[in-house]
C-alpha cells in the first residue's frame, strides 16, 4: 500500500491539472474581414440596383460569371471566367506556397483552424445571410448545413487531425520480425476542388480544411451559381492564413465555367468534385490524362424507410426536414419515401398537414419555412417530374403555399409537394430531383422494401426508422449505399470522424473522416531495421550469388519454418534450415557449379 499510494496521488494530481488546463481558453486572435461590399444593399447603387433577367436555356459561357439573388433576382455583380492560362498561373502560385507550408508545424495549422472557428462563431448571421442571398435558402437551413457542419469538421481536425497524419505503425509479419513497418503521410501538393452551389460556405471550407491541415495547397473552383458568396468566404480564409504567417497564395478561389474546371483538373495533384454524374464522368476522363486521384460525390436518391412500429409524429418531422433539406435544394436529402402499409394512411395525413403549413418565399423578407430554387429553370424540371408521375397514376396529396413573391419572381420558387400512389416506373422515383418533392410509396415486408430501396442507380445514403433498432440496422446493412442513419437522418455527416461518399452513380472515394483526410496525402509504406545497427539485413548464404545447388531446398524449409500449419512442422523445418546453413560450404558449391 505504501508503494501504490504516492502513484495514486500523482495520478489524481495529473488528472486535476489536465482538467484545469482545459478551463484556460486558448489565445486566439480575432481577424477583421472587409464586408463593406457584401452587406445588404451596400452594393445597390444606381449603376447596378436592378433586377437581373438571366437567359433561358443552356448556360452561355462568356468571360463573366453573373451573380444574382435567386429569391429576388437582385443583381450582385460579376466575377471573371478564368481562362486555362490563368488557372494554370493560380495553381503555379499555390504550388510554390505549398512547398513552404508543407514544413509548417501542426501547432501553426491548429491555430489557423482556431482563428477560423472563432470568426465563424462570432459572425454566424453574416455567413448565413450571404449564403441565403446567393442560393435562396433560409437562415435556419444555412445554419444547419453551413455553420454546424463546418464547425464540427474544424473541431474534429483540432482534436484528432494530427493523430491521423502521424506515422502509423503496422505489424511486420513473420518473415520481417526483425523489421519495423509503418505508414507515413505526406502532402500531395495542390488539391483541386470543383464544388456545387448548394452549400457555398461548407463546400469551400470542407476540401480546404482537409487540404491545408494535411500540408497541401488548395485551388477551389466555386459554382457559377454561387460565385458571389464563395469569393467573400475566400476573404475569411485569406485573412486567417495571414494571421498565422502562412505563405501567400496557399489557397485560391477561382471562378468560371466548364473550361475553367477542365483546366484545373489538368493542373493539380488531386481533384475533388461535387456535382452531377454527367460532369463527374468528364472529370474522370480529364483526370485520366495526368493520372491524378479523383474523389467524386455525385448526388443521390436516398431512401427514407419507415416501419410500422415507429413513433409517428417525431418521424414525420424528420421526414419533412429530410425532404426539404436546405430550402428544397436537397443535397444529401431524402428523395424516396417507403412507408409500411399499416401506417401509410396516417403517415401521409400527418405529412400533408405539416407540408400545408409550410410557406415559401424570399427567405430574408419574412418568416418563411423554405426559400428559392437556386438554379435557373430548375422549377420547370421539378414540375415535369411531377407531371410524369401524375400521367402514370400518381396523385398530389398536398402542397405548401407561397408567400408574397413579387412580380419578378416567376420561376424561382417551387412549393413542397407530396405525391402518393407512386411506383418505380415514374421518373420521380428514379431520377435525382434536387427539389422539395415527397413521393411516398407503400411496402409490406422488410424484404420488399430492401429490394425497392436498392432499385436505383444511385447509392449515397439511406435512413431507416423502426421501434426495433436491431431491425432497422438489419435493413440498413442490406442497402447498397455509402452512408446510413438509423432512426435519424443525415446524422452520419455530423459525425465528422466518419467518411462520406457513395457507390454506383453517387460516385466513389471519400471525404471527411480519417479516410478523407488521408486521401489528401501521399501514403508511403516504410520498413526499417528494428534493432539497427545490431541486427542488419543479410542475404542467407545458400541463396547468395552464385546460388547454391541447395538453394531451393533451403527456401522450401524456410517457407515451412515461417508458415507451416503446425508448430511441429515449423520446428522440423527450422532444424533443416539450421542444418543447411551450418553445413554449407561456398567453395564446394562453386566447384560443383564449375564442373
Amino acid at each position: 500500500m505504501a508503494i501504490w499510494w504516492p502513484l495514486f496521488v500523482l495520478g489524481i494530481a495529473y488528472a486535476l491539472c489536465r482538467f484545469l488546463l482545459m478551463l484556460i481558453p486558448p489565445s486566439v486572435p480575432s481577424i477583421e474581414v472587409d464586408v463593406s461590399d457584401v452587406v445588404e444593399d451596400a452594393s445597390q447603387n444606381k449603376e447596378n440596383s436592378f433586377i437581373y433577367i438571366p437567359r433561358r436555356g443552356k448556360t452561355v459561357q462568356t468571360d463573366k460569371v453573373q451573380c444574382y439573388e435567386p429569391a429576388t433576382m437582385k443583381y450582385l455583380g460579376y466575377f471573371p471566367a478564368l481562362t486555362p492560362e490563368e488557372v494554370r498561373e493560380h495553381v503555379a502560385q499555390a504550388r510554390k506556397a505549398q512547398i513552404i507550408w508543407a514544413k509548417s508545424s501542426f501547432k501553426q495549422r491548429r491555430q489557423f483552424l482556431r482563428i477560423l472557428l472563432k470568426y465563424i462563431i462570432e459572425h454566424q448571421e453574416l455567413i448565413c445571410e450571404i449564403s441565403s442571398r446567393d442560393t435562396g435558402k433560409t437562415m435556419v437551413d444555412a445554419s444547419l448545413g453551413e455553420i454546424m457542419t463546418t464547425c464540427e469538421k474544424i473541431t474534429w481536425l483540432l482534436d484528432e487531425g494530427e493523430k491521423w497524419l502521424k506515422p502509423e505503425y503496422r505489424s511486420s509479419g513473420r518473415s520481417m520480425l526483425h523489421k519495423r513497418a509503418k505508414v507515413e503521410f505526406y502532402p500531395l501538393g495542390v488539391i483541386g476542388a470543383i464544388v456545387s452551389w448548394n452549400y457555398p460556405f461548407h463546400n469551400v471550407f470542407n476540401p480546404m480544411l482537409a487540404a491545408v491541415f494535411s500540408g497541401n495547397a488548395a485551388v477551389i473552383k466555386v459554382s457559377e451559381h454561387a460565385s458571389w458568396s464563395g469569393c467573400f468566404y475566400y476573404r475569411i480564409i485569406q485573412t486567417a492564413l495571414a494571421a498565422v504567417g502562412a505563405p501567400e497564395n496557399l489557397v485560391h478561389i477561382i471562378t468560371g465555367f466548364a473550361e475553367t474546371g477542365q483546366a484545373l483538373v489538368s493542373s493539380v495533384d488531386k481533384i475533388i468534385f461535387v456535382g452531377s454524374p454527367g460532369v463527374g464522368r468528364m472529370i474522370m476522363q480529364k483526370a485520366s490524362e495526368t493520372l491524378i486521384p479523383v474523389t467524386l460525390e455525385l448526388g443521390g436518391k436516398d431512401a427514407f424507410i419507415v416501419c410500422e412500429d415507429v413513433d409517428l409524429p417525431s418521424v414525420v418531422q424528420v421526414a419533412v426536414r429530410a425532404a426539404l433539406q436546405s430550402s428544397g435544394q436537397n443535397c444529401a436529402g431524402a428523395e424516396r419515401f417507403y412507408v409500411h402499409r399499416d401506417i401509410y394512411p396516417e403517415f401521409v395525413a400527418q405529412i400533408v398537414k405539416v407540408i400545408k403549413s409550410i410557406s415559401v418565399g424570399p427567405p430574408l423578407s419574412g418568416r418563411f419555412d423554405m426559400g428559392a430554387i437556386c438554379m435557373q429553370e430548375h422549377s420547370e424540371k421539378l414540375q415535369n417530374l411531377v407531371n410524369d408521375a401524375l400521367d402514370k397514376g400518381a396523385e398530389i396529396a398536398g402542397r405548401g403555399s407561397f408567400g408574397h413573391l413579387g412580380e419578378d419572381a416567376v420561376d424561382q420558387f417551387f412549393p413542397p409537394t407530396v405525391l402518393i400512389k407512386v411506383d418505380h416506373t415514374m421518373k420521380i422515383m428514379q431520377e435525382e430531383a434536387f427539389g422539395p418533392i415527397l413521393p411516398i410509396m407503400m411496402f409490406s415486408t422488410d424484404e420488399e422494401v430492401i429490394e425497392l430501396a436498392n432499385d436505383s442507380k444511385y447509392g449515397l445514403g439511406c435512413a431507416v426508422f423502426s421501434g426495433n433498432q436491431k431491425r432497422a440496422i438489419e435493413i440498413a446493412s442490406q442497402l447498397h449505399c455509402g452512408v446510413a442513419a438509423i432512426n435519424d437522418f443525415a446524422s452520419t455527416y455530423m459525425c465528422q470522424s466518419l467518411p462520406f461518399g457513395g457507390v454506383k452513380h453517387s460516385g466513389f472515394g471519400r471525404f471527411a473522416g480519417v479516410e478523407g483526410l488521408r486521401a489528401c496525402c501521399l501514403v508511403k509504406s516504410v520498413v526499417e531495421d528494428r534493432f539497427w545497427p545490431y541486427i542488419r539485413t543479410k542475404i542467407p548464404k545458400p541463396i547468395q550469388y552464385p546460388v547454391a545447388e541447395i538453394g531451393f531446398e533451403f527456401q522450401e524449409s524456410l517457407v515451412e519454418t515461417l508458415y507451416g500449419l503446425s508448430v511441429w512442422d515449423r520446428l522440423r523445418a527450422l532444424v533443416n534450415v539450421l542444418k543447411i546453413v551450418s553445413e554449407y560450404n561456398p567453395t564446394t558449391n562453386l566447384t560443383k557449379k564449375t564442373r
